[in-house]
């Protein structure tokens, strides 16, 4: 498979289809690496003792740099230790390069930088290693942050799309859809305010809390796509049916009223502090009792389920209908992680 775009777009950064396409027919084809697995948040590294050491890497360009509920240094923590935890890990050391355009205010720098540490100090996780490099005044967004995570996870835990079965069950660890709008609102493009705040935070509490039940098949924390898109990534490795139910899906009615405002979904939107997971049907009211019991997951939900039907994604609609949901093209809130 080749890239048919002759260009790069917005939309190929966005989750959906054109970038699993320039993931699938460029990096992967041309890494030509075994043990690239396109489809993981961490990859597996060799053993060391009893478990495993994960490995991600992410990239952090949102604007506007500060919003409210956080701003791109907690969110390049908080994304990249999600990507482990999800995974069944515990984050141990992260890595942190920043691209600083010239002419940027060093308070700003120092509120971003006080933010990252205080977010991996919440997270128990350590900055090791990084980089700065400044680039010329109108060749950058302010500032932009790559990271790299490490963590340890227990060698019992086997977790992926792969371990999905027909009839496990959808939760989600909180209502959807609330770090999109934030960032559009602190955007102030449409002439709207408002007081919604990014979900962004660390999941690793959500994630611990499944982590013996031996009917967890699988996590994902909903960012760029959202749930829509994690819904529609297992459709497709697993060739099963995915059915959400519209109205168990928690979504502020704050974000409900900008969406049906400005014709957003709030299944597409990003989520930056939320769990999606799948767990067999008979542990799936436990898994939500625990997430239900943490703080933070009193709107926690069970949200649908695999069928071992037609290969789509199926909304069923608040009216009690149902639609095929199709996959993400274009990126309706560019550079919102």
């Amino acid at each position: 498979m080749t890239l048919q775009d002759t260009h790069i777009s917005l939309a190929h950064g966005n989750g959906g289809r054109y970038m699993r396409e320039l993931i699938e027919s460029l990096f992967a084809r041309l890494l030509k690496n075994p043990n690239l697995d396109i489809q993981a948040d961490a990859a597996r590294l060799p053993e060391l003792g009893n478990g495993d050491l994960l490995f991600t890497t992410d990239g952090f360009t949102v604007q506007p740099l500060e919003f409210p509920g956080g701003d791109i240094g907690s969110l390049a923590v908080h994304g990249t230790t999600n990507d482990l935890a999800v995974s069944g890990a515990i984050p141990k050391y992260l890595s942190l390069n920043a691209f600083i355009e010239e002419g940027f205010e060093v308070a700003q720098l120092e509120r971003i930088v006080k933010s990252i540490a205080d977010a991996a100090s919440a997270v128990d996780v350590h900055v090791v290693a990084g980089d700065t490099k400044v680039v010329r005044r109108g060749e950058g967004g302010g500032i932009y942050l790559a990271t790299t995570g490490i963590g340890l996870r227990e060698g019992r835990i086997n977790l992926g799309m792969g371990m999905i079965r027909p009839g496990d069950k959808l939760l989600v660890s909180g209502p959807v859809g609330d770090h999109g709008i934030a960032v559009m609102l602190a955007r102030e493009e449409f002439g709207l305010r408002g007081d919604v705040k990014s979900d962004a935070g660390s999941v690793l509490p959500f994630t611990q809390a499944l982590l013996d039940l031996p009917g967890l098949r699988f996590m994902r924390d909903p960012t760029r796509g959202g749930v829509a898109t994690v819904a529609h990534e297992i459709c497709r490795a697993t060739g099963l049916q995915v059915r959400l139910d519209q109205a168990a899906i928690p979504v502020r009615d704050p974000v409900n009223s900008v969406c049906e405002m400005l014709g957003y979904d709030p299944l597409f939107l990003a989520c930056k502090g939320r769990v999606v997971a799948a767990v067999a049907a008979d542990q799936a009211d436990v898994a939500l009792g625990r997430w239900e019991n943490l703080p933070g997951g009193d709107m926690a939900a069970l949200i649908g389920e695999t069928r071992q039907e037609d290969p789509y994604v199926i909304l069923e609609t608040d009216l009690g209908g149902a639609r095929i949901l199709e996959e993400l093209e274009d990126d309706p809130l560019p550079r919102i992680c």
